[in-house]
């Protein structure tokens, strides 16, 4: 599989042959930055940990050179904190017993250009080299410009592909903005219960992030949290750690259906759900 950037680099945990291991993805997380994946794509990880007929791989596409550093990780150039950077994502991968992990080595800048095709190319490529069953991705109202762009650029690549070999599901996760405010008929429900030593372990290994000033393993399982809990009000939980999803399988299914007026009329429904309720509350029905 040829790629863009002379610097990516494909990481296989177990050693298998390339062209066999990427063929075994039966789900594929694609994220803007080391660390996604593990924060919105636990739900592919474990659907697919420790099987032999369900393997996870994992695609980072930005090169880590922005990271955020303090502490010990003050004094490190950006050279030297991409290098971290990526081998901290390898060794989530293998801790999580991922089929492949690819880095793609993209600077932010240029996946958030409009005029970038590069990396839906690569990105297209790997989904031709995969043909995972489920996609996970960020959501497109996230608001970090990189994560967006990484989500265009897969939707994107998906629609260049023959339908036959398009994912049944793509599912857009939560980072940069939670999706507390979706309509909960639209809401995705990944109920991610009872790993909660896997899940730290895996968020656990970027230390160049935590100790660096962000505490993501925290705010990770606090978000999943508070969402079992304040998913419905009338009934207990039914799961103690719950991911929510925008489905975007339609975006892929119709390549005529608008993007944008698909995440919009999602917000629509929101702010409609919200004014009914209060006009209700009013009397002004």
């Amino acid at each position: 599989m040829k790629l863009h950037h002379p610097t990516a680099g494909i990481f296989i945990p177990d050693s298998h042959p390339e062209a066999e291991a990427l063929q075994r993805v039966t789900h594929l997380g694609i994220g803007a930055h080391q660390d996604d994946l593990e924060f919105m794509a636990f739900h592919g990880i474990l659907e697919c940990f420790a099987r032999d007929d369900r393997w996870f791989g994992g695609v980072t596409c930005t090169n880590g050179a922005g990271s955020s550093r303090t502490g010990p990780f003050a004094g490190f150039t950006n050279e030297r904190m991409m290098d971290v950077r990526k081998q901290e994502q390898n060794t989530a991968a293998t801790i999580g017993g991922y089929a492949a992990m690819i880095q793609l080595d993209y600077p932010s800048s240029a996946v958030k250009s409009a005029e970038e095709q590069d990396l839906k190319n690569d990105l297209k490529a790997i989904l031709e080299a995969t043909r995972p069953e489920v996609v996970y991705t960020h959501n497109p109202a996230d608001k970090h410009d990189t994560h967006i762009g990484v989500t265009i650029a897969a939707l994107l690549a998906i629609r260049e592909l023959p339908h036959d070999q398009r994912p049944k599901k793509v599912i857009g996760c939560e980072v940069w903005r939670n999706l507390d405010w979706l309509p909960d008929e639209f809401k995705v429900l990944m109920d991610v219960s009872g790993r909660d030593n896997l899940a730290a372990a895996l968020n656990g290994v970027f230390d160049s992030q935590i100790a660096g000033g962000k505490r993501y393993d925290l705010a990770t399982l606090g978000r999943r949290a508070a969402n079992a809990t304040f998913f419905d009000s009338h009934s207990t939980d039914a799961s103690t750690q719950l991911i929510f999803g925008i489905d975007l399988t339609p975006l892929i299914t119709d390549d005529t259906s608008d993007i944008v007026d698909y995440v919009c009329n999602l917000i629509d429904h929101f702010n409609n759900d919200v004014r009914l309720k209060l006009s209700h509350r009013l009397g002004q029905l």
